[in-house]
């Protein structure tokens, strides 16, 4: 069976029953939470900020993910930090000195990753790629839940797969957007360790039993 994990979407949660939404993912086998926070600038919605975050820090049993789709992020490292990212990732297309990011997110503590827009070659992260934590990818365009995966993705997938093996890193590869029960097994095995999933948990009458059935699969 494979090691993957799953971090379910907290975008698409219940944010009315935010605190309960959390305890059923504590309780379940969900392995870290994803939280998307998105500026209205570098994509074309607006999500929740440092308040929010600590809310969800103070309830969360899991470790938490934090995916800013933001511009400038260098400003904010300390304040994700302090609200409780442990886990955090920054755009390449919004990082100018994305080296220098990556070194000032592991000072302080935190684990360091870089996400891709759809549009974005896996192989400009070739320099940079032993120092990464995890590279996400993503199979939707950002700012929005529920859209249709994009096939071409499996394609950048395996490239950064082998990109990884031949730099002989231990960087995770993380999918967000479209992943469901139908294709988490096709995508494992295409290299994916981490999956951000969202509507079709939250949307789910069971959605325990849906993570677990991602989980097992």
């Amino acid at each position: 069976m494979s090691n993957h994990l799953i971090a379910p979407s907290i975008l698409t949660a219940d944010f009315l029953h935010l605190e309960s939404e959390i305890e059923m993912l504590n309780s379940s086998e969900a392995d870290l939470l994803h939280l998307d926070i998105m500026d209205g600038v570098f994509v074309p919605n607006l999500t929740f900020g440092f308040p929010v975050i600590r809310q969800i820090k103070s309830v969360a049993k899991k470790t938490l993910d934090v995916h800013l789709m933001i511009v400038d992020p260098d400003r904010y490292l300390e304040a994700y930090r302090e609200a409780g990212a442990d886990w955090l990732t920054v755009h390449y297309e919004a990082c100018t000195h994305l080296h220098r990011t990556i070194h000032r997110i592991k000072e302080l503590g935190m684990k360091p990753a870089v996400s891709l827009n759809p549009h974005t070659d896996v192989s400009l992260l070739e320099n940079i790629l032993p120092d990464l934590n995890m590279v996400l990818i993503m199979s939707v365009n950002p700012g929005f839940g529920g859209q249709k995966f994009i096939e071409q993705s499996y394609a950048k997938i395996r490239k950064l797969k082998k990109m990884i093996t031949e730099a002989g890193a231990d960087t995770l590869i993380q999918v967000d957007g479209g992943v469901t029960e139908t294709n988490i097994g096709s995508l494992i095995e295409a290299g994916v360790d981490v999956f951000v999933v969202g509507n079709t948990i939250f949307s789910a009458s069971d959605p325990l039993q849906v993570i677990t059935n991602l989980k097992n699969n």
